[in-house]
């Protein structure tokens, strides 16, 4: 027997998602400071950029404020606090992003749908520059851990990844440690103070050992080796990223990026692995050709 509580509280769910799945739209201004301290405190244990230019992973930094802050209105609706866990990120850039450009992100909600540890949301947002012409797509997959009163919508989209090109290259690997003062850094620069990043009580709240790393800074991590190695240092020829992140990275472990190009050196296939497990599955970056 269905109460008046409970109906109540579903409807409540249904027009919180209904709302929160329309589109939203933030404008952002890209600095050239802003992208020098992202890229540096990504870089803090390698060489110095030799090449400027705004990273693919710019274009989350730029969507995360209004995305995070869809999601969680998303779950307003919930009996409970739920907890947000990024499973996934896709991004594909289609022009460079300039500094000093005025960004605007145009956000949905692609879909929702229930799993046993609570709700999977997919996020779209799109960027567009100054002139109108699209800048970059993103799609974000997050669970609300928890959340059981969304009702279920839309689609979860699951991107693929593009097929290599003429057979397999030499692989590589990278190793580091990322310390709680990188981690800090990253913070900083991206935005994302999400306090288990940087309060070991709060991240043990949250049932980890300590603070852990942002899921995306081991991300921009591989794709700064990448380009050092697959693009002569030059980040804006990273035209699409993917990754899955299936385990947390704690300080002062070891950090081991494999990557696998394809002959050609234009995908580049990678994963993040500790002495856990694997930190980042299933990742991908797609490269231009050399740049006149």
């Amino acid at each position: 027997m269905t109460t008046t509580a409970q109906t109540t509280a579903q409807t409540t769910a249904q027009t919180t998602a209904q709302t929160t799945a329309q589109p939203r739209t933030a404008i952002r201004t890209l600095t050239a400071d802003e992208v020098a301290a992202f890229r540096a405190a990504v870089r803090a244990d390698l060489p110095a950029a030799g090449e400027p230019g705004a990273s693919p992973v710019h274009a989350f930094v730029l969507a995360h404020t209004l995305a995070d802050a869809t999601v969680r209105d998303l779950a307003a609706a919930e009996p409970e606090p739920v907890s947000v866990v990024h499973l996934g990120q896709d991004i594909r850039i289609e022009q460079p992003l300039l500094p000093g450009e005025r960004i605007t992100v145009g956000l949905d909600v692609a879909g929702a749908r229930r799993e046993p540890k609570g709700t999977r949301v997919a996020v779209r947002a799109r960027l567009t520059g100054e002139d109108g012409a699209p800048r970059a797509e993103l799609l974000t997959s997050a669970l609300l851990v928890g959340a059981a009163a969304i009702e279920p919508f839309g689609q979860i989209p699951a991107p693929a990844a593009p097929a290599p090109s003429g057979g397999a290259g030499e692989p590589a690997a990278a190793e580091h440690r990322l310390t709680p003062a990188w981690i800090r850094g990253y913070a900083h620069a991206s935005g994302d103070l999400n306090p288990i990043h940087l309060d070991d009580r709060a991240a043990q709240d949250a049932g980890f050992p300590s603070v852990i790393a942002h899921g995306m800074s081991v991300l921009a991590l591989a794709v700064e080796e990448i380009a050092d190695r697959y693009a002569d240092g030059d980040v804006t020829r990273v035209l699409a990223v993917s990754g899955r992140f299936s385990a947390p990275v704690v300080p002062d472990v070891p950090l081991r990026i494999e990557l696998a190009p394809d002959a050609d050196r234009t995908l580049v296939r990678f994963t993040c692995r500790t002495p856990s497990g694997i930190a980042v599955k299933s990742g991908w970056a797609r490269l231009a050709g050399r740049r006149p």
